[in-house]
């Protein structure tokens, strides 16, 4: 007997130290369908996973962020929003998503002449290489995005995206590919400060999710997203990104920057996880070779 009040005494105890694990999945409202690789986390804070391809989440939360905000978000969808106290005391933790809805823009046609142009940094093999920031934890890291500002004057329709990659050795890793537009653009200047957070505001184009699975017997030099299909059409700069949604197995990850002695490239880390939309951090360094294939005005 005093085992046992022992046992529940222990259990107690971890619980208030470590917090509660969720257990639970993601499906679609009305049609039950698991929703592979939502972003799942709290809101304001570097906490949260990402559901698996089946829609399944197991993650834990400690007594402090009770008070706090859950928030699940994904490409197409509405996103949903619960007190985390809340969400505790429904014991079921199936979370119905909502399909979004997009109204189709004015289609203008007129006549036009267009050009093939590659955007952004198509460092390769003549480059040096580096490891993910996230390297040796990217298991840790899924949610994050990494990505380059195609700087553009003209009105661009996305073909191609494409990264340089100098080594890859895990079984398999599922990138979530993104596309911001600008909406509203502040001046980013080169600061003394490695790091820090730009005003600028980007939204996703994108209405449902691009999901590209590599693995270490197919990718050798590149990975290459075809996007022809979309038919994506942007205005002006926007920001192309990478977010591990998915990593197997042990290995590294590492890609090709621009040959330069000090490495000035202006690169973004981001990531959804936590907040339903990306909270952008500039750094300065060895960004990744990351570059679009884009048809413009001529």
């Amino acid at each position: 007997m005093k085992t046992l009040i022992f046992i529940f005494f222990l259990y107690c105890s971890n619980a208030l130290l470590y917090g509660q694990v969720l257990s639970g999945s993601v499906v679609e409202m009305n049609s039950n369908i698991p929703v592979e690789y939502v972003n799942i986390g709290i809101v304001g804070k570097t906490i949260g996973t990402i559901s698996d391809e089946n829609g399944r989440y197991t993650f834990q939360i400690s007594p402090e962020y009770h008070n706090d905000t859950l928030r699940f978000s994904c490409i197409g969808f509405h996103s949903y929003s619960v007190k985390i106290s809340d969400f505790i005391n429904m014991h079921n933790w199936v979370v119905n998503l909502e399909k979004r809805e997009y109204e189709l823009a004015e289609v203008v046609i007129r006549p036009r002449k267009v050009k093939e142009k590659t955007l952004g940094i198509t460092a390769n093999s003549l480059s040096s290489s580096w490891r993910t920031p996230f390297y040796p934890y990217e298991k840790t890291f899924l949610g994050w995005e990494m990505g380059m500002l195609m700087k553009s004057k003209k009105t661009s329709h996305i073909k191609e995206v494409n990264w340089n990659i100098a080594e890859f050795t895990y079984d398999t890793i599922v990138f979530r590919v993104h596309i911001y537009k600008v909406l509203e653009e502040t001046k980013i200047e080169h600061s003394n400060k490695a790091v820090y957070t730009p005003r600028t505001k980007y939204e996703n184009i994108l209405e449902n999710s691009v999901l590209i699975t590599c693995t270490k017997d197919a990718i050798k030099n590149i990975i290459t997203v075809d996007l022809r299909h979309l038919n994506l059409v942007v205005e002006g700069d926007f920001l192309v990104t990478f977010e591990y949604v998915k990593i197997s197995g042990n290995g590294e990850f590492r890609y090709h920057t621009k040959n330069s002695p000090v490495f000035i490239t202006r690169h973004f880390i981001g990531s959804s996880r936590w907040t339903g939309f990306p909270n952008w951090r500039v750094e300065w360094g060895p960004g990744p070779s990351i570059w679009v294939l884009v048809d413009v005005e001529s």
